[in-house]
């Protein structure tokens, strides 16, 4: 398999991942309709340097030495758990706050664009079974030696995969149409996503203590 075929397998392998529903994809999503479209592509542009950030480390192979630490892994599902039920319960709390559709830096949900970058960065490293996905993909499709320019072109061009769709994501959310539906129903959808939330953060929180014990 040549270079460039292997860029495409990684690629196609990650941007498949990136496309499942996940708490990613709930954040960006309300944030989006909650907000406002630029505050939706903030928290994208979020998603997409924690995956550069994620691509970075497996190509450095410090996933890998992760992976042979059980007790850091673990560690950092617990806190990655924990931090997802705080965002669920933050959710959950506000869904009863009124929407304010304006065009202004805060809004209804008290978040900033800067805010909102930052909690689709931490969200998106909150889960450390994202680096172990990214480098089982990279140990099962990268050749022994690959050129320099693979290992300095997967990290930007992880992050386009990353950021694109969530980008995708925040565009259809911030619709007038969706924003019209979300002020109907906000506290039923806002309820729902902190549910969701909640739910995959105590997941990964349970899935740690299964492996400990």
């Amino acid at each position: 398999m040549t270079a460039f075929a292997v860029l495409l397998s990684i690629l196609a392998a990650i941007s498949i991942g990136a496309i499942s529903p996940g708490p990613s994809f709930v954040l960006v999503s309300r944030i989006a309709v909650a907000s406002s479209r630029t505050h939706g592509l903030a928290s994208a542009l979020g998603m997409g340097v924690g995956g550069a950030l994620f691509a970075a480390l497996a190509v450095l192979g410090l996933t890998a030495l992760l992976m042979q630490f059980e007790w850091l892994y673990l560690l950092l599902k617990l806190l990655g758990g924990a931090y997802l039920v705080y965002i669920a319960i933050r959710i959950w709390r506000g869904a009863s706050e009124p929407l304010a559709l304006s065009g202004s830096i805060e809004t209804a949900s008290g978040i900033s664009v800067s805010r909102a970058f930052l909690l689709g960065l931490i969200t998106q490293l909150s889960n450390p079974k994202t680096s172990i996905v990214y480098a089982s993909i990279f140990a099962a499709l990268m050749p022994p030696s690959p050129p320099l320019w693979l290992l300095l072109a997967l990290p930007p061009m992880l992050f386009c995969v990353e950021a694109g769709w969530y980008a995708v994501v925040a565009f259809a959310f911030s619709g007038s149409r969706a924003r019209l539906i979300y002020g109907r129903l906000k506290l039923w959808i806002d309820r729902g996503a902190g549910a969701v939330m909640g739910a995959l953060g105590l997941k990964l929180m349970v899935e740690a203590f299964k492996t400990r014990a």
